[in-house]
């Protein structure tokens, strides 16, 4: 009962009581602070629809969308002393016709990973960036600033397509902004739909709607149609 293995094993529950205790208490911190994240601009600048090969590894022609953005979004309410990092991605949203009215079609087309001061040894940058992010911060473990997104005519980092490889004039697509807060302790935690307490629902994170415009036909096309009309 009190050979030295038992006492080891008595020392090791307790010490494992306490973390755990003491982790759900930081956790539950977080509950503390306000979170009002806010769009206050999501808009498309560019709009084109293409047929073509949407990557180099595509096996096949299909139409693909061409979109530019605007995003101005202030997220610096998500970063607290617990949070590690928040992953930021932006969708292309519309409704599927094929599957019902509830069904919508949704694909992943900007995305971005915002890590807090803390965590900046742990990002895939570079040397020069990261000496840029620790400068930016100033020895501050807390910079919400890194919250605040504003970029302008933002190129589409994944190509939007559609399994049926049609994807002109497709109608009611929004844009959506979605985030997802990854703690040093605790749970993941998603844009909700509905307030929680001091955590607001992201405000105007959709997009106006719009549609896809028909399939551009490239130049060089049109010169041989008039060419071969000429001829005639």
């Amino acid at each position: 009962m009190y050979s030295s293995l038992v006492r080891l094993q008595n020392t090791f529950g307790f010490f494992t009581t306490v973390a755990f205790v003491v982790a759900l208490l930081i956790s539950a911190s977080d509950f503390l602070s306000d979170r009002t994240p806010t769009v206050h601009v999501l808009k498309t600048t560019q709009l084109s629809t293409v047929l073509g090969r949407a990557d180099y590894y595509s096996s096949k022609k299909e139409e693909y969308a061409v979109i530019k953005f605007t995003l101005d979004a202030d997220l610096s309410s998500l970063f607290t002393w617990n949070t590690k990092q928040v992953f930021a991605y932006v969708t292309a949203e519309w409704p599927s016709a094929a599957q019902g009215n509830n069904a919508t079609n949704q694909a992943v087309i900007w995305d971005t990973i915002i890590t807090a001061p803390s965590s900046d040894h742990l990002g895939n940058f570079s040397p020069s960036k990261l000496k840029r992010l620790r400068k930016s911060a100033n020895g501050k473990g807390i910079d919400p600033s890194r919250g605040k997104l504003q970029i302008k005519n933002q190129r589409l980092k994944y190509p939007l397509t559609h399994p049926t490889g049609k994807l002109a004039q497709t109608k009611d697509v929004r844009l959506k902004l979605h985030y997802n807060v990854q703690p040093w302790v605790g749970f993941l935690s998603w844009n909700q739909a509905q307030d929680w307490g001091k955590w607001k629902a992201l405000k105007n994170g959709l997009s106006k709607k719009f549609t896809l415009p028909a399939v551009k036909v490239k130049e060089q096309a049109k010169k041989k149609t008039t060419t071969g009309g000429a001829k005639a």
